[in-house]
């Protein structure tokens, strides 16, 4: 039997930064101090998207995005789970004060266009199963996330459409998997996210 591997100091670091981000989800949205940092201006020094929506033109859109990974539920999806469907998919993390601030809008909208021809799919890019339950728990999202911070399989898959350190990012996917719109940034305007999600929809309608 091999010996015990001994903590280094990164690991009991990272743990530590688990347990401090899971202790602030558990505090509640409604008192979150990085979301009201985000909404006032006070990042602190985050850097993210500018929250410009791109439209792509269905001439323009290229190959259908093509992947799979593992929820936080340890559930296997891919592209193929979501063959004819919109698909909105939010690439995000718990400790993101951009991505707590738009997590109820999210979840809204998810709740408004179930059974619609659309489905919600996040991409964890940085955390493990536990804190992404324990945010869903706190904001009441019932849509699944891919954990992607192993492997950044989703990532890559999507790599031609998200610069480098720009999350949140939502993109909503076209009925054959390609990219239809981007929101660079939070959404801070649900209504603009319902349109282009119910534009996709009526495509080819």
């Amino acid at each position: 039997m091999s010996a015990a591997r001994p903590r280094t100091r990164g690991t009991i670091a990272r743990a530590a930064i688990g347990l401090l981000a899971l202790g602030l989800l558990l505090t509640g949205c409604a008192t979150d101090p990085l979301a009201e940092q985000y909404r006032e201006g006070s990042n602190k020094g985050y850097v993210a998207g500018d929250g410009s929506v791109t439209e792509i033109a269905k001439s323009d859109r290229g190959e259908p995005i093509t992947f799979s990974g593992t929820t936080e539920h340890s559930e296997e999806v891919s592209s193929a789970d979501y063959a004819g469907q919109v698909v909105v998919v939010n690439f995000w993390y718990a400790g993101c004060a951009p991505c707590r601030a738009e997590a109820p809008d999210l979840q809204k909208l998810n709740s408004e266009f179930e059974d619609k021809g659309a489905s919600f799919l996040g991409v964890n890019v940085r955390d493990q199963a536990a804190n992404a339950i324990a945010f869903n728990d706190t904001y009441k999202i019932t849509y699944p996330s891919v954990i992607d911070v192993d492997d950044g399989s989703m990532q890559l898959a999507f790599s031609d459409r998200i610069p480098p350190n720009a999350v949140p990012t939502t993109l909503v996917l076209d009925k054959e998997g390609r990219v239809a719109a981007r929101i660079l940034g939070a959404v801070t305007s649900p209504s603009i996210l319902s349109t282009l999600i119910s534009d996709t929809i009526a495509e080819g309608n």
